[in-house]
């Protein structure tokens, strides 16, 4: 790639409790891969063992800065079968962005054009501005769909490196380059994400890299390759974030 991938934004710590690294130990992490931006990411009370709401509420006390990078406080809010997410609307607002992600411990599928439906409802959502792995087809998307209405929300969708590491995703892979291709036709944005579990993985993205080089996909859709960039996406300091 030409332009280095500055931020991971989606990443995990023991708080979400299936993770094994601390903020601090993720932002040092951070610092040593060189990294500008870290996104603190945790997942919403749905998830059996995560976080409660509050926890939340008190995010805005982890310092903004740590080991020279930058901390910003998002959640990855799990979708639930009704089409509303985990983590309500008044603890998102206090946070400076959301990521919506199906996750089997949360969602049952109910069919493509249900699945469909349920996400671009979230998509909606003015705080939501990142979706976490669309990629698997355990939980069918309408990508036809899906993509138009991200752009039509200013939500990026992620390539999430996790998936292409370990591949143990439904047609991950296919899935990933069937909406890469689709997000060049419709000039919606994406994200590159480590969704790390752990310190040892954070800013890691190399099988995303090389993919996203074997496609050939344009980097200027690619949000986490400049901070600027992704402030103005998120609207970072407008919203008294």
């Amino acid at each position: 790639m030409k332009n280095k991938l500055i931020m991971d934004l989606h990443t995990h710590t023991l708080a979400s409790g299936h993770a094994y690294g601390t903020v601090r130990e993720n932002a040092l992490a951070a610092s040593e891969k060189g990294l500008k931006g870290l996104g603190v990411t945790e997942h919403g009370p749905g998830m059996p063992g995560s976080c409660h709401p509050l926890y939340f509420t008190n995010i805005r006390y982890i310092p903004r800065e740590l080991y020279g990078v930058n901390i910003y406080y998002g959640v990855e809010n799990d979708m639930m079968n009704d089409g509303t997410m985990s983590l309500q609307d008044r603890f998102m607002s206090q946070l400076d962005y959301s990521i919506v992600g199906i996750h089997a411990t949360c969602y049952q599928d109910q069919g493509i054009r249900k699945n469909t439906e349920n996400l671009i409802k979230c998509m909606s959502n003015p705080k939501v501005f990142f979706v976490s792995h669309p990629d698997d087809s355990t939980y069918p998307l309408d990508y036809e769909e899906v993509v138009p209405a991200a752009k039509e929300n200013n939500v990026a969708l992620e390539v999430n490196n996790n998936t292409i590491r370990n591949g143990w995703k439904k047609n991950c892979i296919q899935n990933i380059k069937t909406y890469l291709e689709l997000c060049m036709r419709y000039r919606t944005n994406i994200i590159v994400s480590s969704d790390a579990h752990d310190p040892s993985t954070v800013g890691r993205f190399m099988e995303a890299e090389a993919l996203l080089d074997e496609f050939g996909f344009d980097e200027y859709l690619i949000i986490n390759n400049s901070e600027e960039k992704f402030k103005e996406f998120i609207g970072f300091g407008k919203t008294g974030t």
